[in-house]
Formats: structure tokens, sequence, C-alpha cells
């Protein structure tokens, strides 16, 4: 069954493809709306507990994703979508995830955005370079002939712009953001789960004949993740209410901007876009598991920051 997978193409149209787009826009403008520039600059004179979460993200997961493709040899298509989704900045829910394990939530929100932007040149370059390294993603690279320009620019409108608009706002109109905020988060998370939802349905034979292909990778993959941000977090000397951030940020990858991309630049290909699928539905149940157990024992610095 896995040996079919590579040439299996998930179906999705071109109006479905749209409408996530404006989704996942809509999503990252609501995280926007918490933060001002002045975030950033708190942030740079500051800077470790940025820098170790930027780092985790691009440079430490795609990393073990890599050892973990050489371990366990997956099928070609199942590789590049492991490589993908390790290639994506943070998902927005790490946010929400975050506040609940009493971490530290404004760092979290910083390392969204800062890796949203990051992601416009990182993303298509992670992408590149580690799908090159394993011959057979390689194949799949060259046969799709993917542009990392034209990835930068769908990951730059889809996530930087929104972005920019959404902390202009608050900049300029902080009362109304501050009522918009908490409502239009969670009215477009629903939106956007809703979507996956419906648009997997037209797929939801071929995903389920699928899924366990992917399951176990997908729970290591996702486990390796967590591992990764707490011990670079650990070892970069960080509190424990950063670590919980870092954690959680490395943990929870933007799988939207992967179907996104999946189904914009590689028509669909079947083993990647089960593997983001079952990754969105995976790393929120995980998530939400990790920030139980972590809420157990409060973080020093959390009542005070929080």
């Amino acid at each position: 069954m896995t040996k079919d997978i590579d040439s299996v193409v998930l179906n999705f149209s071109p109006t479905s493809l749209t409408v996530l787009n404006l989704v996942l826009a809509i999503v990252m403008f609501s995280i926007a709306l918490e933060l001002k520039p002045q975030d950033f600059r708190r942030l740079l004179h500051a800077p470790k507990a940025l820098m170790t979460g930027i780092f985790a993200q691009f440079i430490v997961l795609p990393a073990l994703t890599f050892c973990l493709i050489l371990a366990t040899n997956p099928q070609p298509s199942i590789a590049l979508g492991l490589i993908l989704v390790s290639a994506c900045p943070g998902g927005n829910i790490s946010n929400f995830i975050t506040y609940r394990a009493g971490g530290n939530a404004a760092l979290s929100v910083s390392l969204t955005a800062f890796s949203t932007v990051a992601a416009v040149f990182l993303t298509p370059i992670n992408i590149a370079f580690w799908g090159s390294l394993y011959g057979p993603t390689r194949t799949i690279l060259q046969e799709t002939a993917i542009d990392p320009v034209s990835v930068a620019i769908t990951v730059g409108f889809m996530l930087v712009l929104p972005l920019y608009l959404g902390m202009s706002l608050n900049g300029r109109r902080p009362d109304l953001t501050a009522r918009l905020r908490r409502p239009l988060q969670y009215l477009s998370m629903g939106i956007f789960v809703a979507f996956v939802i419906l648009a997997l349905a037209s797929n939801w034979t071929l995903f389920l004949q699928y899924a366990t292909a992917v399951a176990t990778l997908v729970l290591l993959h996702n486990g390796l993740a967590l591992a990764g941000g707490y011990t670079t977090a650990t070892l970069a000397g960080l509190s424990a209410f950063d670590r919980r951030s870092i954690t959680i940020e490395t943990g929870i990858q933007n799988s939207g901007l992967g179907l996104i991309l999946i189904f914009g630049f590689f028509n669909g290909l079947g083993g990647m876009a089960v593997v983001a699928a079952f990754w969105g539905m995976w790393h929120i149940v995980s998530g939400i598991m990790l920030a139980g157990l972590m809420a157990r024992t409060p973080a020093p610095g959390y009542n005070a920051k929080a």
C-alpha cells in the first residue's frame, strides 16, 4: 500500500486553495493583533530566548527530521512531507497552547511572528537543502522543479502581509484590536479547522487508506520536535517559563501553510498531503496533552508575566 502513496494525488480545487489561503491569512492577522513594534524592539534588546527558538525551529528540527528519515527510510513522498512540515514556521495554535501550559505566551507570539518573517527565506531553503540530501526526495524536487522564489512569495503574501497589517492596526487602534483579538482568534481557528476537515472530506477514503502509513512517523516526528525544542532551550540555559514556550513553538508546526505549498507546488502529492494533514490534527492533541502536564507545575515567573 505504501508504494502506491507516491503516485496518489489528492483532489483540491483552485477555489478551495484560494479559500485556504484566505483563511490562513485571517488566522495570521488575528495573531498579529497581539503585537506592537515595541514588542520586537524589547526582544531585540534581550534576544537570547528569541534566537534560541528560531534556531530550534529552523536548524534543529529539520536536522532531526533528516535523521529520522535516514533511520526509517520512508517512501519518498512521505519523507518529503516530513521535510516540508519541518521547514514551516511555528503554528498559530502554539500561542494558545503555550498560555495554557503556563509558559511565556508573549515570547510564543513573538516567535510565531519572527519565524513567520524568517520563513519567507528559510522555508524554501530548508525544503531545497534537506530534500536534495536524500536521493528519493531529490528526485521529486527535480521532477517538480519547485521555484524557491515562488515559495517565498506565497509565504510572504499568506503570512507576512497579514502580520504587518495586524500590527499596524494594533498600533493605530489598540481600543479596536482589544475588542477584536480573542473573538477573531477563536473564530479564525474554528474556520480553519472546519475548512481542513471539509477539504479532506472529498479525499476521506484515500486519507484513511494511507493515514496508517504515516501515523507512526508523524507521532515520532512530533515527539522529536517537542524534545528538540526542550533540549535546545535547556542547553541554552533558559528559564522554565521560556523553555515551555520554545518546546511548544518547535512542536507545533504551521501545517496549513504546508498544505498550501503541497497543493500549490506539488500538485497534492499523496504522501506529502497525508503527512501534513495528519500533523495538523495530531499536533493539536499532543500540544493540549503536554500543556495539561506542564500546567500542573507553575513555571517561575508565570504569575508575574502571564
